[in-house]
């Protein structure tokens, strides 16, 4: 397990050693567009408004967005390129296991994630004169929502394993991401995907909110039945596609 992760780890960071031009191409798109929304709301509030803790929560929101889509999009980008080139069988033979050896490759994608997202930050922190607080509190309930968005993951893996191409419903469902990320965690809204999680982040983040047990027992509780529902779902495509013979000469 370990020889594994420390491969997939070191794979991560050569890919962003040798593709420097991607990672400064993804920077500047999504500094772009947080930048313009950001320039657009502050033209039509008009001159001398003052977005004070809303901005921050919004900045949160929207970094917790390009992080959590690392751990959404990663499992099924991979099904779907080695689908795509004929290798997607001997991905499943390797004697570690299809599900342990793609979330180990998903974790150890977030070295090189992580380091995107604080440099995001930082940027868009400069450019718009936000100024979220950074915790180490903070990563206890952004864990809850990562572990919701591996599940979220492992569910739009597994219609990828089984329809191998999911490029527009992916593409879509992204962005609906968005709504569970800048919901408010109490009430009805926790049952939703990482809500619990993201609204303590931002709290804490934009607000100075104090992290607080029984919230963050709900964030974890969150974050777990969707990773529990997404691999249970995941290993129940595994069986189809084997049946079906879906996994060879694609």
């Amino acid at each position: 397990m370990l020889d594994l992760f420390l491969a997939e780890l070191y794979r991560s960071f050569l890919g962003l050693r040798r593709y420097p031009l991607d990672f400064l191409g993804g920077l500047v798109t999504l500094s772009l567009i947080f930048y313009l929304l950001f320039a657009g709301a502050r033209l039509l509030a008009g001159p001398g408004v003052e977005f004070g803790a809303r901005l921050e929560g919004v900045l949160v929101g929207y970094l917790l967005w390009t992080f959590t889509l690392s751990a959404y999009n990663g499992l099924s980008f991979v099904l779907m390129e080695e689908a795509r080139t004929g290798t997607l069988e001997q991905l499943f033979l390797t004697p570690y296991g299809p599900t342990r050896l793609l979330l180990l490759r998903q974790a150890a994608g977030l070295f090189g994630q992580g380091v995107f997202v604080l440099t995001l930050g930082l940027v868009l922190a400069l450019l718009t004169g936000a100024r979220p607080a950074l915790t180490p509190g903070v990563l206890l309930p952004a864990l809850a929502v990562l572990l919701g968005g591996y599940g979220l993951g492992l569910l739009m893996g597994s219609l990828a394993l089984l329809f191998k191409r999911v490029e527009q419903l992916l593409g879509l469902s992204q962005f609906l991401l968005l709504i569970p990320l800048q919901a408010p965690g109490e009430g009805v809204w926790a049952l939703l995907p990482l809500a619990p999680g993201a609204a303590l982040v931002r709290g804490m983040m934009a607000h100075g909110t104090p992290l607080e047990p029984l919230p963050l027992l709900l964030a974890w509780a969150n974050g777990l039945a969707y990773l529990l529902l997404g691999l249970g779902a995941f290993r129940r495509a595994v069986r189809r596609a084997k049946a079906r013979g879906l996994l060879h000469g694609y």
